[in-house]
């Protein structure tokens, strides 16, 4: 393959998993955000029921994660990622088909099922390219589909407000724009061939696999950077609605998270360069934090303008850091870490909806529940502090341990 041939090949690659982030990550998981709020004005579903019904899509993500952590045949990922899509199209629709508790949690389960497929599976197809064509195996551009896809949603739904639609015909406009996206998300992607014997694709094990002490820190810190990503990502739009000098504002807000996290997954990627994976991440919950507890600190406009901005160019920077790390550690089979990280990642999102949209219900607004999410983010971040420490002490005795052996 020429040089301007395979630089047109990657391109494609990378748009298609950009365009499988918008559909599966943007319209199927997140268009949620921005209608949950129109949902409970124009039918029966309270804050408690929100939550669940979040909880609920992130109980299918979270299946996902075991699935795509399960799986080694790289072909079988690419079918299922397909299947993913499809997924993606029909439980949109499907929103829009009833107004029944347990068919919408059935619908946002498997649409959380789908999104792990554009998260993880295609992730680890685009590595899995990306590395056999000796390309850089950074997944900043890719992550980026997430952002923009979160604003096409926001944008969506207000473009059809502005319509005076109802909820079920918002959805139906979902489902339309998502078989639109699944054609160059299916299309542009290749289905995976067998890598040439040497190459640097071939080789399945990693060359240094995490430590024990690793995981012990890393998993518990992913938990808590997932208990602070999922409350804003669920509740921001009704947060901002229920401030009265913010009414109509939530799409916007909703909008600039996208907006503010579509390039900064390559400010990450730019940045981990410099100060390493783990220092980017401590970095990045740190920003988070104040992100995630302003609107409980303000209900002024440009407070919750900035919260946007920060917890949109955080959260989607902090799981690209950790996929992509993922993606280092196992080559030639990302998918085994990515789905490691991503339970402890999703048990966090099962778990955090819920209780939250209950301290609504009960307290009347979401103060609470937004404090303790940044207690959460906090203590992951002190986690990330310490793993740093124990590594860069393990690199000192191997330096010092090499050293003596040449010696």
């Amino acid at each position: 393959m020429s040089t301007a041939s395979l630089k047109s090949q990657r391109f494609k690659v990378l748009l298609a998993g950009i365009f499988s982030q918008i559909l599966c990550i943007g319209i199927a998981r997140f268009a949620y955000t921005p209608l949950l709020p129109v949902m409970q004005q124009q039918s029966w579903i309270n804050d408690a029921d929100g939550g669940w019904l979040a909880a609920l899509n992130y109980a299918g993500y979270m299946l996902g994660a075991v699935l795509a952590a399960s799986i080694r045949s790289v072909y079988l990922k690419d079918t299922l990622f397909r299947i993913g899509l499809v997924l993606a199209v029909l439980t949109t629709a499907g929103m829009a088909l009833t107004d029944h508790f347990w068919l919408w949690a059935g619908l946002r389960f498997l649409a959380g099922l789908s999104s792990s497929g554009s998260m993880l599976l295609a992730s680890g197809l685009i590595l899995h390219w990306l590395i056999q064509h000796r390309q850089r195996g950074e997944l900043g551009i890719h992550f980026a589909g997430v952002g923009i896809g979160i604003v096409v949603a926001a944008l969506a739904v207000e473009l059809m407000l502005a319509l005076s639609l109802n909820w079920q015909a918002q959805w139906w406009g979902g489902g339309g724009l998502a078989a639109v996206l699944l054609v160059p998300a299916w299309r542009w992607l290749p289905r995976p061939v067998k890598p040439v014997l040497g190459s640097a694709a071939h080789h399945d094990a990693p060359a240094k696999p995490p430590s024990r002490t690793f995981m012990r820190l890393m998993l518990p810190a992913y938990f808590c950077a997932g208990y602070g990503y999922v409350i804003s990502a669920t509740f921001i739009v009704a947060i901002v609605e229920r401030e009265p000098l913010l009414a109509g504002a939530g799409n916007w807000t909703f909008a600039l998270v996208g907006l503010a996290a579509a390039p900064a997954v390559m400010l990450w990627d730019l940045v981990a360069r410099r100060i390493g994976y783990l220092g980017a991440l401590i970095v990045v919950m740190l920003v988070q934090v104040v992100g995630i507890v302003l609107p409980a600190m303000t209900s002024s406009l440009m407070g919750v303008l900035l919260s946007a901005v920060l917890y949109g160019g955080t959260f989607l920077g902090c799981v690209s850091l950790v996929l992509t790390m993922a993606g280092r550690l196992y080559p030639s089979s990302p998918a085994r870490l990515m789905g490691q990280m991503t339970l402890a990642y999703g048990a966090a999102q099962i778990v955090a909806p819920a209780l939250t949209g209950m301290l609504a219900e009960s307290f009347g607004n979401y103060y609470l529940g937004l404090w303790l999410a940044g207690g959460f983010v906090t203590l992951g971040a002190l986690l990330l502090v310490w793993l740093r420490q124990v590594d860069q002490t393990a690199q000192r005795l191997d330096a010092q341990a090499k050293a003596l052996s040449v010696a």
